[in-house]
């Protein structure tokens, strides 16, 4: 009974986000955001019940209820301000602007995010690093301020660098990790209308791959990854490649949405705007080698009896397909594109 419940809400989910993508009026699409919310605070609460989980699902629920009021009063300001001239234009683009960052946990308002994403399991992660963030992205897509959009774009990429050095939590650092790739695809909006979606689709199968793997391995912490010193070699080779591969290094598949923008801002000649952000991305790639380095570095004696056989698990096979292809893709890509 319980997975036919959230299996309802998940569906939901779903239908909220496609309301707002669809919608044609700002009002259409702050109902959509109302029902995406609505059903993802049951969907937290799933599983292991424990006093993480509730704060979590709290402090979620009250951001997005303080993002959509306010949403909500910039829309009806913005219905006024058709048939009355005393307010300025600008005014409730930015009030719009700043609550969609809010909903998205964009920096300047990303105080809550890794809170959140401490709480959950793994899977409601991956949901809220992803499906959740498309239907603000698509609102923000209308309404873009070029001022604002570069204050928002440099702050999420110099918290989501410095904010993951100092972490030991896997779950808070893929939370700045995806403050920074949030970053990224703000820049990418800014040039161009298909290059975010283009990025942002390429993200949600990099974090797929890898959170998929680390809920099959069982990580919430960076001491565990210790650990994987006694696991199969094969993984933790794929485990490797995959994080490198979301940190945006060459040849791997994470490079080349980031390949795209690059090229884009050089086109447009916004060579400072693409300076800080490579700096920046540098920095994240430095906390993955890090937690490479975890694995292969320390290594401890493998008795008989501690050996674990990760190919047992059904969902192993799948996972390290996704993970082939996250690793090889840019390749598999540009083999294509030679022979077309």
């Amino acid at each position: 009974m319980k997975k036919i419940s959230n299996n309802i809400f998940l569906i939901m989910l779903i239908f909220g986000s496609l309301i707002t993508i669809s919608a044609n009026s700002w009002l259409g699409a702050w109902m959509g955001l109302e029902i995406n919310l609505l059903s993802f605070i049951p969907l937290m609460n799933e599983g292991k019940k424990n006093l993480m989980t509730s704060e979590s699902s709290l402090k979620y629920f009250l951001t997005q209820a303080f993002a959509s009021s306010i949403l909500l009063f910039a829309i009806i300001l913005m219905m006024m301000s058709f048939n009355l001239n005393w307010i300025n234009n600008n005014f409730y683009e930015l009030l719009i602007l700043s609550t969609l960052l809010l909903k998205n946990g964009a920096a300047p308002f990303h105080f809550w995010f890794p809170g959140v994403m401490e709480g959950l399991n793994w899977i409601n992660g991956l949901i809220l690093m992803t499906w959740q963030k498309i239907a603000p992205l698509m609102l923000i897509s209308y309404n873009i301020n070029y001022n604002f959009f570069l204050v928002a774009i440099i702050l999420s990429m110099i918290i989501g660098a410095l904010g993951g050095l100092n972490q030991t939590s896997l779950r808070k650092l893929m939370a700045f990790s995806s403050i920074n790739h949030l970053g990224w695809m703000l820049m990418a909006m800014m040039n161009n209308e298909l290059l975010w979606l283009v990025y942002f689709m390429f993200y949600f199968f990099l974090s797929m791959s890898i959170v998929l793997m680390f809920n099959n391995l069982k990580l919430f912490h960076f001491n565990q990854i210790f650990n994987l010193s006694i696991m199969n070699p094969v993984i933790k080779f794929f485990l490797f490649l995959n994080l490198l591969s979301l940190g945006g290094l060459p040849p791997f598949l994470g490079f080349l949405p980031k390949w795209l923008v690059i090229q884009n801002l050089v086109e447009t000649h916004q060579l400072f705007l693409l300076f800080i952000s490579v700096c920046l991305t540098l920095i994240t790639l430095y906390y993955y080698l890090r937690m490479s380095y975890s694995i292969y570095m320390l290594n401890f004696n493998k008795n008989s009896w501690m050996l674990i056989d990760s190919f047992n698990n059904k969902n192993m096979t799948f996972i390290l397909t996704m993970n082939f292809f996250s690793i090889m893709g840019l390749m598999i890509i540009s083999l294509i594109y030679l022979i077309l």
